[in-house]
């Protein structure tokens, strides 16, 4: 949202006259400039909805991957996600079986009438922090998928972890 305030200077952010409380960084001294291609998120591993949820499995305990984003097998077009902590559950409870598919279990993008906050290489971490954070979205978020600046192609999946892992490496 721009808005002019009283000198004419465009404003960014929520409004102060709105009553909607600006989102603070708790770690912005030690982004300095840094954005989510600095936390080098690794390749994103998409799975199909045909696919089994065995593999999904497999291939997210060999990559320590917590989240794997699912795509049209034609298309490439992001579909939603599957988080692994979730699904585990969901095995353990019988809800799935290992040979089901994907698409039994993964969570689906909504594309109509949302609005999703584009997160890219370029994101500065700050940004990336205040999507985690839930701020004007209201819901916090454990993962955000990276994407291209036209969202064509996943690159990868950045979460609240890498993140925080990033701050301690970075002194203050």
């Amino acid at each position: 949202m721009v808005q002019t305030i009283a000198t004419g200077a465009p404003h960014i952010g929520p409004s102060i006259l709105s009553g909607a409380k600006p989102f603070v960084s708790k770690w912005s001294n030690r982004y300095r400039g840094a954005t989510v291609q600095d936390l080098e998120p690794p390749s994103a591993l998409s799975l199909t909805p045909s696919d089994p949820i065995s593999l999904a499995m497999i291939s997210a305990f060999e990559r320590e991957y917590t989240h794997l984003t699912v795509v049209d097998a034609t298309t490439r077009a992001l579909l939603g996600y599957i988080s692994i902590p979730h699904l585990q559950a969901q095995l353990e409870t019988g809800k799935v079986q290992s040979e089901d598919s994907l698409s039994k279990a993964m969570v689906r993008f909504q594309r109509k009438g949302k609005k999703y906050k584009v997160i890219t290489m370029a994101t500065p971490l700050e940004e990336l922090e205040e999507f985690f954070e839930g701020a004007g979205a209201g819901e916090k978020q454990e993962f955000a998928v990276v994407t291209d600046e036209d969202r064509r192609f996943v690159l990868g999946v950045a979460t609240r972890n890498d993140l925080e892992e990033f701050v301690k490496r970075r002194p203050a």
